[in-house]
C-alpha cells in the first residue's frame, strides 16, 4: 500500500442526480457515543530496503478520546509506528487492532470511514481546488458513481470551516502557501468523518501562525467530537502543551509513555534528544523546558 496520501480516482461529482444512498455506516463525529482506541501488540515494523525491523514495541496504545503525541529525534520510528498503525505499513510481526478488531479485518473503504491518516507527502492535481479537495475526503461514505449527497456537503462544509479554508475553497491547492495547503488537506481528511485520525508530522515546514492553527484545529476536533487523534510531532514542547499522553520514541522503541507532566523530564530530553534543558512541571499550559545546549552524540 502507497504511503502517500494522494489524490486518487474517485470522482468528486456534487451536481445532478443524488444517487443512491451513501453505504456509509451513517454515523457522524457528533453521533459518536463511545470514542475509538487504537492499540499495537507485540509489533516489529520494517521496510524491504532494511535488514532488522525499524520499529520494535511490546505494546503501544493511542488511547480512546484522546490526542497522543509521538516524539523523538529523526529516525526514531515514530513515522513508521504511525503508518504500521494505519495499516500503511505491514508488520513483520504482531497485530494493530482498532476497538479490538484486527485492522487488516476492514476492507479499504471500511477502514476509512474509522481511521484517517494524513501522510507526511500528499499529491494532488495542482489544478484542483480546495473544496475539490476536501470532497474528496469522503470517497469511503458513498460508491464510485455516486453524487455527493446532502450528508456529504455537510461534512465538507463542516470541515472547511473546522480548517479556516473558507475563504480559500474556489483557490487551486498548487498555487497555496505551504501553510494554507496544509490545512487543506486537513479539511480534507476532517471531511473523512472518522473515529480515529492519525497525522504525521502535520507542523513540519509551517511558520509558528499555521503550526498553532493546525495544533488548534485538532484539539477543537477532539474536545468538541470525540475523536481519537495520534500525531507525530518534532516540537516536544509544543507535544507537551497540546498532547493529552505522549509516546516518547528512542531507537525504533517506545522509551517512556504517559501524560505531559510524567513524560517531559530533564532525564528524557538528555537520553532521549541529547539536550541539557530545564524542565519547569509547574507551568500552567504543560511542562516548559528551558534548553541550555546539545549533549555529544
Amino acid at each position: 500500500m502507497s504511503e502517500k496520501t494522494s489524490y486518487g480516482d474517485e470522482p468528486t461529482r456534487r451536481d445532478g442526480d443524488a444517487g443512491s444512498p451513501s453505504h456509509g455506516d451513517g454515523r457522524s463525529a457528533a453521533d459518536r457515543e463511545t470514542a475509538s482506541e487504537l492499540v499495537g501488540e507485540d509489533l516489529a515494523v520494517g521496510y524491504p530496503t532494511t535488514d532488522e525491523p525499524v520499529v520494535e514495541c511490546d505494546n503501544v496504545t493511542i488511547p480512546a478520546g484522546e490526542v497522543t503525541a509521538l516524539v523523538g529525534p529523526n529516525g526514531s520510528g515514530k513515522s513508521t509506528l504511525l503508518k504500521s498503525m494505519a495499516d500503511q505499513l505491514s508488520a513483520e510481526r504482531g497485530r494493530v487492532l482498532l476497538d479490538g478488531d484486527r485492522v487488516q479485518s476492514f476492507d479499504s473503504k471500511e477502514l476509512a470511514r474509522r481511521l484517517g491518516l494524513l501522510s507526511q507527502e500528499n499529491e494532488s492535481p495542482g489544478s484542483i481546488t480546495v473544496e475539490d479537495l476536501v470532497y474528496h475526503g469522503r470517497y469511503p461514505h458513498r460508491g464510485f458513481f455516486e453524487s455527493a449527497t446532502e450528508e456529504d456537503r455537510a461534512a465538507v462544509q463542516r470541515a472547511i470551516d473546522l480548517a479556516g479554508v473558507d475563504h480559500l475553497r474556489e483557490d487551486e491547492v498548487g498555487n497555496l502557501s505551504g501553510g494554507q495547503k496544509q490545512l487543506a488537506w486537513i479539511a480534507m481528511v476532517l471531511a473523512q468523518d472518522t473515529d480515529v485520525l492519525l497525522l504525521d508530522e502535520p507542523t513540519t515546514f509551517l511558520d509558528l501562525h499555521h503550526q498553532l492553527r493546525v495544533m488548534e484545529v485538532v484539539r477543537t476536533l477532539n474536545r468538541e467530537e470525540g475523536v481519537t487523534v495520534g500525531v507525530v510531532l518534532h516540537d516536544i514542547g509544543q507535544a507537551a502543551r497540546f498532547a493529552d499522553n505522549l509516546i516518547a520514541m528512542k531507537d525504533g522503541e517506545p522509551y517512556d509513555w504517559g501524560p505531559p507532566r510524567e513524560v517531559v523530564t530533564e532525564e528524557l530530553l538528555a537520553d532521549v534528544f541529547r539536550v541539557d534543558a530545564d524542565v519547569d512541571g509547574e507551568a500552567d499550559t504543560g511542562p516548559h523546558i528551558a534548553p541550555h545546549r546539545a549533549l555529544d552524540e
